[in-house]
């Protein structure tokens, strides 16, 4: 029997690719909470410079107070009570990593469960602000076929990128997952399929839990019980969190790949979508090449025309063929 692991957990990946499916799974599990998406997390590592030195008081109490209070942070998704929080803070070690493992540690034990894990894609960008926050900490990296990624967050409300910008978001992630399993190694970072996930959750959540050091729980194979109470129907993107893990109808990019894509997309993915691969072969268009705003998303970058090329200058004997051209 091994020992019981507090590490804390991680669930990155590109948008779109399950990862929501998991944070509601791994919340089944007896031992593990991991709460719906905050906002604390990484924008107290960016402006952690503006809290000033936390071993005074003073400046631990403010960050305690901007985590529980402010608007942004999304804390009241944790349904704990604000002030208790900022009081356990401002008494917990002083550094940026002990304040947030202390909000997770109350959700966790609000939820009667000794560990706690934490959700957000973007992560997958971030993992070496959250190690050095949480160095003992634990990643898991659900990647989803690019072509139903891309199409699925190309297809959301909230998002203001084009076709060509979800798609390098999804290469970007699934880059960063690889190069991160080959540095981290197996003990601390684990990847995954969603397509396997959904097919075949008993078999992939036990895996996933021999990685974590816990033991596999039947009840995070049924997460849509708990995701019914806790994804708002407004969230309507996130629904299918409602039902029972289906691999039925996780490929609406696949399908319409299959159907023919008049884009560029379907000839890219023939190439790209195992991760290997750079353009669009056959004289199709290939994406506008891209540059991270300030939000960290790839957007669009409209580059000058290339000047035309001249024509090289050859000079060969008459009997025989130039042998450059242009």
């Amino acid at each position: 029997m091994t020992t019981p692991s507090h590490r804390p957990i991680f669930v990155v990946g590109c948008p779109r690719s399950g990862t929501t499916l998991l944070q509601q799974m791994l919340h089944c599990h007896p031992r593990i909470a991991l709460p719906s998406e905050t906002r604390f997390v990484h924008t107290s590592y960016d402006a952690r410079h503006d809290f000033g030195d936390l071993e005074r008081p003073e400046n631990l109490r403010a960050l305690g107070e901007w985590i529980a209070k402010d608007k942004t942070t999304k804390f009241k998704a944790l349904k704990l009570d604000p002030d208790a929080t900022i009081e356990e803070i401002a008494a917990a070690p002083p550094t940026l990593g002990s304040a947030i493992a202390t909000v997770f540690r109350g959700y966790a034990r609000e939820n009667g469960k000794p560990r706690w894990g934490d959700k957000r894609p973007s992560y997958i960008r971030r993992i070496g602000a959250l190690r050095r926050m949480f160095p003992d900490a634990q990643f898991v990296h659900l990647i989803r076929d690019g072509r139903d990624a891309v199409s699925s967050l190309n297809r959301m409300p909230w998002y203001d990128g084009d076709l060509f910008s979800a798609a390098l978001t999804w290469r970007d992630a699934v880059d960063i997952g690889r190069r991160l399993g080959t540095r981290l190694g197996p003990e601390t970072f684990y990847e995954f399929r969603y397509e396997d996930l959904v097919e075949a959750p008993e078999r992939e959540l036990t895996r996933l839990c021999a990685f974590l050091g816990e033991e596999y729980d039947p009840a995070m194979a049924a997460p849509q019980h708990h995701a019914r109470a806790t994804v708002p129907q407004e969230r309507r993107w996130h629904l299918r969190t409602h039902e029972a893990p289906n691999a039925g109808s996780s490929a609406p990019g696949r399908s319409a790949w299959r159907n023919g894509r008049p884009t560029w997309s379907s000839t890219c993915w023939r190439r790209g979508s195992s991760g290997t691969g750079t353009g669009c072969p056959d004289g199709r268009a290939r994406p506008p090449p891209m540059s991270r705003g300030s939000t960290g998303r790839p957007r669009t970058v409209r580059a000058r025309a290339a000047p035309r090329p001249r024509r090289k200058r050859c000079s060969a004997p008459a009997n025989r063929t130039p042998l450059c051209r242009s």
